[in-house]
């Protein structure tokens, strides 16, 4: 049996060609469908930090809308599936960029991050949202995707930690397994963490997905 790897980087830049078939579920079109109309209206005009952008494909779907997009990621690899997406380069900017270690120039009026905050281990949550409001300043808006946890088309959870982080199995094309860091939030739980940081927060929870929106304190 392989044994399972911890590195979540190298997963996501081992798994970049073939990311965005997670989005192919044929019980996810619908809210998809859903979302992509409500992230365009919801930064449109913005001048916006992506953080984690991936392969783009979010990217994609607002950008049309935006004033502008600096779409960062930490991997080469993800940023190379998005760059060859043809977004308009006076426009649109990829690069590569820590979202807990932020080095910005310019000024930005929203930040996104998708399927991000599933990534940050409770006990860190507080400190990332700490170092938002210190580079992005007061009143920036906040927009935040995630997943809702579904019995039978999310991958199971393997295990919990003591801090009550949940992780999942994956496995990728060449059966090398990866543990994945990967929180489920309530809604309440989500107002309670963001509440120090964040005022307006608005939720929109469907079945496979939740949409949170908010500005900085």
């Amino acid at each position: 049996m392989n044994m399972v790897k911890t590195d979540m980087a190298a997963y996501y830049a081992a798994r970049a060609s073939h990311y965005e078939e997670i989005y192919d579920k044929p019980e996810r079109q619908a809210e998809l469908a859903l979302l992509h109309e409500k992230v365009r209206d919801t930064l449109r005009g913005h001048d916006v930090l992506e953080l984690a952008c991936g392969t783009g494909y979010w990217t994609a779907q607002f950008a049309p809308a935006a004033a502008s997009v600096l779409a960062t990621d930490i991997s080469p690899e993800v940023l190379a599936v998005a760059r060859a997406k043809g977004l308009p380069v006076d426009q649109v900017r990829f690069a590569l960029g820590n979202a807990f270690a932020l080095d910005l120039e310019g000024k930005y009026s929203a930040c996104f991050a998708g399927f991000l905050w599933s990534h940050v281990k409770r006990q860190e949550q507080a400190g990332f949202l700490g170092h938002l409001r210190e580079k992005l300043g007061k009143d920036t808006l906040l927009v935040l995707i995630d997943n809702s946890y579904v019995e039978g088309s999310n991958t199971p959870i393997a295990r919990t930690d003591s801090e009550g982080n949940t992780y999942q199995i994956r496995r990728l094309p060449n059966g090398e397994r990866y543990e994945v860091l990967k929180n489920f939030p309530t809604d309440s739980a989500l107002r309670k963490k963001l509440a120090g940081a964040v005022t307006e927060i608005r939720i929109v929870r469907l079945e496979h997905y939740w949409m949170l929106t908010g500005r900085l304190r």
